[in-house]
């Protein structure tokens, strides 16, 4: 017992009471929120710094050098003089990356996810250009130069088959820029954020008090100006996830709705029961990529391709015949998800 006792350390009750008051302290600590506008569209930003730094200049910045690189709503973007023809552009990081990802999930998804379709996008009034007159005669010619077989990257630079091909990466932009920004925070030693740019998310660790963060995902109801109520509530560590759905960006012509979500192999707009498609991973990327390409596809097709790529976690919302919302969910994801009714 002596030499038991020779090793025993006392510690003073007001250190075990400072060390409860800083845990406290942490566990009720502020967050950091910063929001504003990219992307033609809002990002909101939720992090813990126990120095409270505003990152939010830093953000912006970046932000606005991604928009160089692949925005094609800006006329001097790197992907904007790419589809210009203009010669000897060299491409940043930026499109490295969306390009290769791009190639990626286009060959995983036997083309439903496309970026060539830029020109598919404009004739149909979704991107930048003016909306044209949908006639069977317009939609060949343009398949005529649609398909990512008809462009690679060499080193720095991009090389067509077709000086017609141009790229859109949209569809998948948004979550890519929600790595970059989660790459930023993470380079600051910031182990609790949430990022959500244009609804894409990705969340890392907890709240200081233990709690996850959450997020929703909306009920698939046409509405291109506000947000809908919730269909189900997430909550998310270290994981991202991006929701493609055909009820915010459509347009009606001679009474029939046209989503936004273009068929690469038709030219047309995706047409299936599938209302929306959200897509759980480690990155926004790929979540956001595949989300696009698995509307695109339909139910059916999309279940067997995601048998082939089991990591991909889905939560998909579909109208059965009598026109009500369904739900095809991935077993993995029931610990997170939770609906509402």
């Amino acid at each position: 017992m002596a030499t038991i006792n020779k090793c025993l350390k006392i510690i003073p009750a007001g250190v075990v009471l400072l060390f409860f008051y800083a845990a406290q302290l942490q566990a009720h600590q502020e967050p950091v929120r910063i929001q504003g506008e990219a992307q033609g569209t809002t990002y909101h930003i939720t992090y813990f710094d126990k120095k409270n730094r505003n990152y939010q200049p830093e953000i912006e910045k970046i932000l606005a050098d991604f928009d160089k690189s692949v925005s094609t709503y800006l006329p001097t973007s790197i992907i904007s003089r790419i589809n210009a023809n203009e010669k000897k552009v060299k491409v940043d990081s930026y499109f490295i990356t969306c390009f290769n990802k791009a190639k990626e999930v286009w060959k995983n998804t036997d083309g439903a996810f496309d970026p060539t379709v830029y020109a598919l996008v404009n004739a149909w009034g979704f991107g930048p250009g003016a909306k044209q007159k949908i006639e069977k005669t317009l939609i060949d010619s343009i398949l005529q130069f649609t398909g990512f077989d008809l462009i690679e990257l060499k080193g720095k630079y991009v090389v067509k088959k077709d000086p017609r091909v141009s790229l859109d990466f949209n569809a998948f932009a948004q979550g890519y820029s929600v790595d970059v920004v989660s790459g930023f925070l993470n380079s600051k030693g910031v182990t609790a954020y949430i990022v959500e740019i244009g609804g894409e998310v990705y969340a890392k660790g907890r709240k200081p008090n233990g709690d996850n963060w959450t997020t929703g995902i909306e009920k698939p109801v046409d509405n291109s100006d506000a947000k809908n109520p919730l269909k189900a509530i997430v909550k998310l560590e270290d994981m991202a996830v991006a929701t493609s759905g055909n009820y915010r960006k459509f347009i009606i012509e001679n009474g029939i709705k046209y989503a936004h979500h273009i068929d690469p192999k038709t030219g047309y707009p995706a047409k299936n029961n599938l209302l929306s498609a959200s897509v759980f991973g480690k990155e926004c990327i790929t979540s956001d990529a595949n989300a696009t390409g698995i509307l695109v596809m339909g139910l059916d097709k999309a279940k067997v391709f995601l048998a082939q790529y089991p990591e991909l976690l889905v939560y998909l919302i579909y109208s059965d015949e009598k026109g009500n919302y369904q739900v095809f969910e991935s077993p993995g994801l029931s610990a997170v998800i939770s609906e509402k009714e």
